[in-house]
């Protein structure tokens, strides 16, 4: 019985169109991983896609490079709409010799740091008030420093006083894909972090770390930030030697 050779040609072509489209998508993802790999920043999916090629569905690679590296020793995570390759969690133990010691937060920085986290964006005094304290001088200086915190605006209030919310960098360190992933009020009571008999009208805010500013927030430059902070720390420390 005689075959029709035109079936084997068809067939043929067909194997070389896919192993050609392999092989794009196989360099697609190199050019990915290499871009991912040489950022010192966890990269958007804005600023990946004008990086490479056009019409290439970064999304669809971005989750095909995840998948693979899923099981080795560093992942690649999504933080927010940002992406980065990071130490695989069960393998952390390893850089503990490599890394620094950390300075530990005082518990004044860490509830600061809280109260930003869920009720950004805030002043310094709606934090003083939530704490019941005036915040030390310095505190929010500490944790600009590490970079968990950043100036947002500036409040259209009387003072126009410094607004602050979380950053990526908060994120990434706390392994928060998102700030809606913070431990809700259950949570909290489950780890003793809360009172099991809370008032009954106690409540506690969604946290958003939206980048946009507030319809109540106006935006301010690095140097008028750095420049407010200090003023802001300066008026607290006087308030503090007030008699």
């Amino acid at each position: 019985m005689s075959k029709d050779p035109t079936v084997f040609e068809e067939i043929s072509e067909d194997d070389e169109f896919s192993a050609l489209a392999k092989e794009a998508r196989h360099q697609l993802k190199r050019m990915l991983e290499a871009l991912l790999f040489a950022s010192d920043e966890p990269l958007s999916l804005a600023e990946i896609t004008a990086r490479m090629p056009d019409h290439v569905d970064v999304q669809a690679l971005l989750q095909q490079l995840k998948a693979d590296y899923a099981d080795r020793g560093v992942n690649l995570i999504q933080i927010e709409s940002n992406w980065l390759f990071r130490t695989a969690k069960d393998l952390s133990f390893l850089m503990q010799a490599e890394a620094l010691e950390p300075k530990k937060l005082s518990r004044a920085a860490l509830e600061t740091l809280a109260i930003i986290a869920y009720h950004q964006p805030v002043t310094r005094a709606e934090v003083e008030q939530i704490r019941g304290v005036s915040t030390v001088r310095g505190t929010l200086d500490v944790l600009l420093q590490t970079e968990w915190v950043r100036v947002r605006g500036r409040r259209r209030a009387p003072g126009r006083p410094v607004t602050y919310g979380t950053s990526n960098q908060f994120l990434v360190h706390f392994d928060l894909e998102s700030i809606k992933d913070l431990p809700g009020i259950e949570e909290l009571k489950g780890a003793g972090m809360l009172d099991s008999a809370l008032p009954p009208a106690f409540s506690m805010p969604e946290p958003d770390d939206n980048e946009d500013l507030a319809p109540d927030e106006d935006p301010i430059d690095d140097i008028e930030a750095l420049e407010a902070v200090a003023l802001e720390d300066e008026e607290a420390e006087a308030e503090q030697e007030k008699p």
